[in-house]
């Protein structure tokens, strides 16, 4: 019996060694190499890290309105009618005025039946038909004259007007070749004031555009022109776009 205890005892110890020793192989190799004389080798090379931004103004080359037409009526089928034959009229007037078919995309049709609460009772109302579309100008300044054209041929509600640019990965192109550019005279700038130079890019990591195009909300103004004369055209300014561009870059020194 001793001796099976002094064989597991030594099998015990020789487990323990060989652990001992493996944390001791993965621990030198973890530490810093060192030369024979114990001293380490060169540190690690020498880097700078800055971050470069740019802004690319362009006038907007494109547009985009949404317009509905809404009908009421107790009959559903002769809500969507209703609302099927205002669409098409205003469809129509815009084609008329110079707008390409595939200008025109549907974005939804929605049809239910409106309701009150009276002392926690629904009480049903008529039912409500609401064709929304999506209309493309490749020439914003347009836009009041489309709004304009929409509304007299029966369009009830104008929910946003969007302005973007046809080329805009370009832009976003030419925003980040600027941005690099401001990062890399960042960091030469850097590198002269500490008395070095840069020796090479080490790497270049994209923070991304900013800016997106907003639409502008319309709704207040086609309720405000309801309740007073309308101008003769409606003023929309197209303004510039901006996109954004930033980026982080690491260079080696020497």
């Amino acid at each position: 019996m001793g001796f099976l205890l002094g064989t597991g005892s030594a099998k015990a110890a020789a487990g323990r060694a060989i652990v001992l020793g493996a944390a001791l192989v993965t621990a030198s190799r973890a530490a810093p190499a060192r030369a024979a004389d114990g001293e380490e080798t060169a540190p690690r090379p020498r880097v700078v890290v800055v971050d470069g931004e740019a802004v690319v103004r362009q006038s907007p080359d494109r547009a985009f309105l949404v317009l509905s037409v809404e009908s009421r009526n107790k009959d559903p089928r002769e809500a969507q009618r209703q609302a099927a034959t205002t669409m098409t009229a205003v469809q129509a007037k815009l084609v008329e005025g110079g707008l390409a078919k595939d200008s025109l995309r549907t974005l939804s049709f929605e049809l239910a039946q409106e309701a009150d609460y009276v002392n926690g009772r629904r009480v049903p109302r008529d039912f409500l038909a609401r064709n929304t579309i999506e209309v493309r100008l490749d020439d914003p300044a347009k836009a009041g004259e489309t709004i304009d054209r929409a509304i007299g041929a029966g369009a009830t509600d104008v929910a946003s007007v969007r302005f973007d640019l046809k080329d805009r990965a370009g832009t976003e192109r030419e925003a980040l070749r600027l941005a690099v550019a401001d990062a890399k005279a960042r960091a030469e700038a850097a590198a002269s004031g500490a008395g070095l130079s840069i020796e090479s890019v080490q790497r270049i990591e994209e923070g991304g555009t900013a800016d997106e195009p907003r639409p502008i909300m319309m709704r207040d103004m086609v309720a405000g022109a309801a309740a007073a004369p309308p101008p003769p055209e409606t003023p929309i300014q197209a303004g510039e776009i901006e996109v954004r561009s930033r980026v982080r870059l690491t260079a080696n020194l020497r």
